[in-house]
């Protein structure tokens, strides 16, 4: 009976200063999609009440307000399973760059978004639409990050990487919770309702150069023994 090929574990090396530069560059591309993805949640109230009709009861539109929310983890496995297919074969820089594309623009839509007495209806629609796009990139872009970062260091070191990429994301939430509430303590209830909402929303679309800089500093990586089983090209793994 055939059995399929084993290969060993890449060979032992100490992390050099680009192994340390891709993970903590990494790690800060997470938390800032992360922070993009959860701010939604610690303005619920505000836009809860702006973009639902007033007459409708607190409690079906805060129910409402985070069933939008719930939508962006609803799309998450439709991203991951399509970004990580295109992934494999077109590179995950360009998948990561695609990323950064589709959570920055719908961030930074959400805080120009007109709101229901302006629009009406179309504007929990626009807002529902906002959130698909954040969760597809956020499902494309957390799973992509993970397999670079171990196929880009040796054996020994794949959970320091994987442990500096999950706290990244952990702290993106920290990051929304602090913006949240200095901002909450800064405005006021009306300034919050009227422009102070959007501006945690601006700053998360405007930090896609950030994001940018991350992805550019990824490099294919010599094709190691963990992705040969996938494919092995003239130019590495990509």
């Amino acid at each position: 009976m055939a059995t399929l090929p084993q290969y060993d574990a890449a060979p032992s090396r100490p992390l050099s200063r680009g192994d340390i530069k891709v993970l903590s560059l990494s790690a800060l591309g997470g938390a800032l999609e992360f922070y993009d993805f959860i701010i939604f949640v610690y303005f619920a109230t505000v836009i809860g009440a702006l973009f639902f009709p007033p007459e409708m009861p607190e409690w079906l539109r805060m129910v409402q307000t985070y069933g939008i929310f719930a939508a962006g983890y609803l799309a998450r496995p439709l991203g991951g399973i399509i970004m990580a297919h295109f992934g494999d074969l077109l590179g995950r820089k360009r998948m990561f760059t695609l990323s950064i594309f589709l959570m920055s623009v719908p961030t930074l839509l959400i805080g120009c978004l007109p709101t229901y007495a302006t629009i009406g209806y179309a504007a929990p629609l626009l807002l529902v639409l906002m959130r698909i796009l954040q969760g597809a990139a956020v499902g494309g872009e957390v799973p992509g990050a993970w397999v670079f970062v171990t196929e880009h260091v040796s054996r020994k070191d794949v959970g320091l990487a994987c442990g500096t990429l999950a706290s990244g994301l952990v702290a993106g939430i920290l990051i929304g919770s602090i913006i949240s509430a200095f901002f909450k303590s800064y405005y006021s209830a009306e300034e919050m309702s009227a422009y102070g909402w959007r501006v945690p929303f601006l700053i998360g679309g405007f930090s896609a150069s950030s994001r940018s800089t991350c992805a550019a500093t990824w490099k294919r990586p010599r094709c190691s023994p963990r992705c040969a089983p996938r494919r092995r090209s003239p130019t590495g793994c990509r």
